[in-house]
């Protein structure tokens, strides 16, 4: 790292990652010695295609498991070696990925599927969830809040674009309440409308205290919606600092968005 840029704000949970690897085959895919992420509420992770920021994520979430190397979430009273625990263990300790391929709804209603995330954060067995009338009544203003905000073109039925999965899929994950949302290209497929009604939304998470680091190809949502931005290159993060610090850093401009950009 050749860059900092402060210590975390009071009460914000923060990932702290120590000689991180990941390697397929010969290709060294993530190689990190220090890293802290969420030490801002909202942090972005740029690079050029390749560089590692997915699988990164997906090294935090252990949904790939790293070569060598710690994820610890430290949330300010305890630290939790991530790196030890299953995905759904990590996810009930706060942090919550969305999916960059999302998932497949085909099977769950748009309001199924939702009743089924707030459940699981309220421990709820699953199998309840669908019998029970006090299950849908204790959650289903919650529930209706969202669908109120974001438009389905069948609010009562299934997901069909790729756009509505998309959509449902950060709505699942904001209902777990997370302490540290890992964003991959959430605004991907999505209209510029819908893609600023998100924005605003999570703006109010992170108001409410949720930390959000994203991975988004979009670079005017990284720009205006990031506190910080960490580069990738190569495996590493070899810089960080506010948005307007990156986007003119030489070594942005000439890995990444070429001259035409700045």
């Amino acid at each position: 790292m050749s860059e900092g840029n402060g210590s975390a704000p009071g009460g914000r949970a923060t990932i702290r990652i120590s000689g991180l690897t990941k390697s397929f085959g010969d290709q060294t895919v993530v190689d990190i010695d220090e890293l802290v992420l969420g030490a801002k509420p909202v942090e972005g992770l740029i690079g050029p295609n390749g560089a590692g920021k997915t699988t990164l994520m997906r090294l935090i979430m252990r949904s790939t498991r790293a070569d060598t190397g710690t994820v610890v979430l430290d949330d300010g009273s305890s630290e939790v070696a991530l790196s030890k625990l299953a995905p759904h263990r990590i996810a009930s300790l706060g942090v919550v990925k969305t999916n960059q391929v999302t998932q497949d709804f085909a099977g769950l209603t748009i309001w199924d599927s939702l009743l089924l995330a707030v459940a699981q954060r309220h421990d709820e067995r699953p199998h309840r969830i669908y019998r029970e009338r006090h299950v849908v009544e204790a959650y289903g203003e919650e529930i209706q809040g969202y669908l109120d905000t974001f438009e389905f073109s069948e609010p009562g039925g299934f997901a069909h674009s790729a756009g509505e999965k998309k959509l449902l899929d950060l709505i699942r994950c904001l209902l777990l309440e997370p302490k540290i949302l890992l964003l991959d290209e959430p605004t991907a497929g999505l209209s510029e409308e819908v893609t600023t009604q998100v924005i605003e939304m999570l703006r109010t998470k992170v108001a409410e205290g949720m930390s959000v680091i994203i991975v988004e190809h979009d670079l005017d949502v990284i720009w205006g919606f990031s506190d910080v931005v960490h580069f990738m290159a190569e495996g590493d993060v070899i810089l960080e600092g506010d948005p307007d610090y990156i986007r003119a850093h030489s070594t942005v401009v000439e890995k990444y968005l070429g001259s035409g950009h700045v």
